[in-house]
């Protein structure tokens, strides 16, 4: 009895957190835009993981888990050296110049010019003679620059000078209050409860509020789990079978 608890409840558990606490040593980089050595961790780590559910090796399996991860680590540690990041991590491939598709670039990492228009497309581009650069990056990802001519106008084109960009701060999230960022405002609860009651909001109905946050104004909005009563116009379509 006692093994069978090991194997099908102990040992699934130590190697869930163990998996968690390798890929939080690991870092965000190698969860996110993985370059050629961070998509070998995370499908090791993945191999690696899933033997001992099929097996009894369950330390030995964590201790390779934890070994590979800390060369990842000292890995990571020498590309911070830029002579010896050239040599170890993939250099940036230039696709696009001036509006000109650079042919050896798409033959080194091996991409058609088809697919090389379905990326620009993907990002809102249709001819290439609108591109200053376009780049396949080390992470496996294609950033696209357009010529002056071709990109949106921006505020500063026109000479406006708009108001500094402000992140709305959110201040309830699914019904539970942030406290931390009420403390950021120098903002109590109190605070909080008197910019609710213009929603007709109760201090004990902060489970009807999806979502409120403070804005550039200073005033406090919210969006609240009610439901909406929207008409059949065109303009209040919803996707799906919800109509």
């Amino acid at each position: 009895m006692s093994v069978d608890v090991f194997k099908f409840i102990i040992s699934p558990i130590l190697i869930f957190i163990g998996g968690y606490l390798f890929l939080r040593i690991a870092g965000k980089k190698a969860v996110s835009q993985m370059n050629s050595f961070d998509l070998l961790v995370v499908l090791v780590l993945g191999t690696v993981l899933s033997d001992p559910l099929a097996s009894d090796q369950t330390f030995e399996t964590l201790y390779f888990g934890l070994a590979f991860v800390l060369l990842y680590f000292l890995f990571t540690v020498l590309t911070l050296n830029n002579k010896l990041r050239w040599m170890l991590v993939e250099t940036s491939t230039v696709l696009i110049r001036n509006g000109d598709i650079n042919e050896k670039g798409l033959r080194k990492i091996r991409m058609t010019t088809e697919e090389l228009m379905s990326e620009l497309r993907i990002k809102g581009f249709i001819n290439t003679k609108d591109i200053e650069i376009a780049v396949m990056e080390s992470a496996g990802k294609m950033s696209v620059i357009p010529k002056s001519t071709s990109r949106a106008v921006q505020t500063k084109d026109l000479q406006l000078h708009p108001s500094p960009t402000f992140i709305p701060i959110p201040l309830i999230m699914d019904g539970q209050v942030i406290d931390h960022n009420l403390k950021f405002l120098q903002k109590d609860r109190a605070w909080l409860n008197t910019q609710l009651k213009s929603y007709s909001i109760e201090p004990d109905e902060y489970t009807r509020v999806t979502l409120a946050f403070y804005n550039q104004y200073g005033v406090v909005e919210v969006d609240t789990s009610d439901s909406k009563d929207l008409s059949q116009e065109p303009q209040h379509y919803l996707p799906g079978r919800s109509n």
